[in-house]
């Protein structure tokens, strides 16, 4: 059988393995191959993602989904997946870290009622916001963004949303970083920049709010 015959599950914990990481655990992978099938059945009339084969949405999605997911620290209590859209970074990181409490914003009304279906075929407790994500008010422990319309702006708009001693976790390039760090302000603390699986430009940046308040 050739890797392309292989079960999701298999081809999915191959990727981790082959990019230094440790493989899912036999329920974690089972949720995943739910979760592909069911991106793969709506992206065929709603486009969730460009990338439409089973081998792309692994590699490119789910992998850097859950080192994402895993390089998260520790303590985080609530996260917010600004503009959301398939569900990326936000579903897998329910997946792989239950103890933190997701939510899932996306304010494209075809995008929200796929976020509404996956939460309820994969039983997660996870929350769908169906509308902009800078409207919340309430404060999150984590913010994350990934490949988010006009990321300059939203990247702004979500420092307001993080909690004291919060996070802002940014997938981005190393081209786009430097500028996108700028965004929120001097309130925050950025680590080094974490590279992620797929590519030598592709970078998780994590910034601290320091400060109690922003300007």
């Amino acid at each position: 059988m050739s890797d392309g015959d292989a079960p999701v599950g298999v081809r999915l914990n191959a990727l981790l393995v082959s990019g230094g990481m440790e493989p899912l655990e036999a329920a974690q992978t089972s949720q995943f191959e739910k979760y592909l099938a069911l991106l793969l059945r709506w992206n065929a009339r709603t486009n969730l993602t460009a990338v439409r084969d089973e081998d792309g949405i692994l590699a490119r999605h789910f992998v850097e989904s859950i080192a994402c997911a895993r390089a998260l620290p520790a303590g985080i209590e609530t996260l917010l997946d600004f503009g959301s859209g398939g569900g990326f970074p936000g579903i897998p990181i329910a997946l792989c870290r239950p103890e933190i409490d997701v939510t899932l914003a996306e304010a494209q009304g075809k995008k929200a009622a796929f976020l509404l279906e996956a939460v309820r075929v994969l039983g997660v407790p996870v929350h769908v916001y169906a509308g902009r994500a800078e409207l919340l008010k309430m404060k999150y422990k984590c913010i994350t963004l990934r490949a988010v319309d006009r990321m300059d702006e939203a990247v702004e708009a979500a420092s307001r949303l993080v909690a004291p001693g919060g996070w802002l976790a940014v997938m981005t390039t190393d081209g786009d970083l430097g500028r996108l760090q700028t965004r929120p302000g001097a309130g925050f603390s950025w680590e080094d920049p974490i590279s992620m699986p797929g590519g030598a430009e592709r970078l998780l940046a994590l910034g601290q709010l320091t400060t109690s308040s922003q300007a």
